[in-house]
């Protein structure tokens, strides 16, 4: 089953729906059986590389909140992620742009380490408050994610797997994705934002059984077992009663 979630490394939700993710992963019974795959997603496609100023006054004047309530929302955030095990610095961030992460994290798609690239940037992000949109740093921390640096510096000298990265945003435009974290499972059911764990192994539940649907052989009423069982030995219980 197939797994796809839109998302971007500068997103604080994203950050909590992976881990969420991973707890649902832990307990879904066929999660051997699941491929997963990070698609591009740009919260702000128009950013510089690295935007300057403070980040608490930038969601204040985002969402026309008081600098107090700016902090107090990054603070309650702040919790939500110390739940998940995950350390959050939403202070002392240093956004900026994010396309050549996203095509970072294409090419490491390619080299089968896509979901260790994609949690490396986002500790980065959140816990070491590195700038991602500056390419030396940016290609520092890929390296470190286990990226060839031959590979990440072809990519950051070129437009390689640009195409790709808007591929995957044209595509959430189709399925009218307008936030993140938005998961679709085995492309027929997605679920949008940071939802528990639970929700998202209900999720990976339903979509396995639809896709894994069980044929009955043979479905005998509890009359016909009645029968079957003095013919053949072939009975079955239900609820408290046995068919003898």
């Amino acid at each position: 089953m197939r797994v796809e979630i839109w998302s971007d490394v500068a997103c604080p939700w994203c950050y909590l729906g992976k881990r969420r993710f991973e707890r649902a992963m832990e307990h879904f019974e066929h999660s051997s059986d699941v491929e997963l795959r990070w698609r591009s997603f740009e919260l702000d496609p128009g950013a510089p590389a690295v935007k300057d100023g403070d980040p608490v006054q930038r969601l204040a004047d985002k969402y026309g909140m008081s600098r107090a309530e700016a902090a107090a929302a990054n603070d309650r955030l702040t919790g939500f992620a110390a739940a998940e095990g995950l350390e959050y610095h939403l202070d002392k961030l240093r956004s900026g742009n994010t396309f050549d992460a996203h095509r970072l994290l294409h090419l490491a798609a390619e080299k089968g380490v896509q979901d260790d690239v994609k949690e490396r940037f986002l500790r980065a992000y959140f816990t070491e408050t590195e700038p991602l949109g500056d390419r030396a740093t940016l290609a520092r921390i890929a390296v470190d994610a286990g990226l060839e640096p031959d590979d990440v510096n072809d990519v950051l000298a070129t437009d390689r797997y640009a195409d790709a990265v808007r591929d995957d945003e044209a595509q959430a435009m189709a399925y009218g994705i307008t936030g993140v974290p938005f998961f679709v499972l085995d492309g027929k059911y997605g679920v949008s934002g940071a939802q528990s764990s639970d929700v998202l192994l209900q999720g990976l539940r339903q979509a396995w059984a639809a896709a894994n649907p069980l044929t009955m052989l043979h479905n005998a009423s509890p009359d016909d077992a009645r029968a079957d069982s003095a013919a053949d030995g072939g009975g079955a219980c239900e609820g408290d009663t046995c068919a003898v």
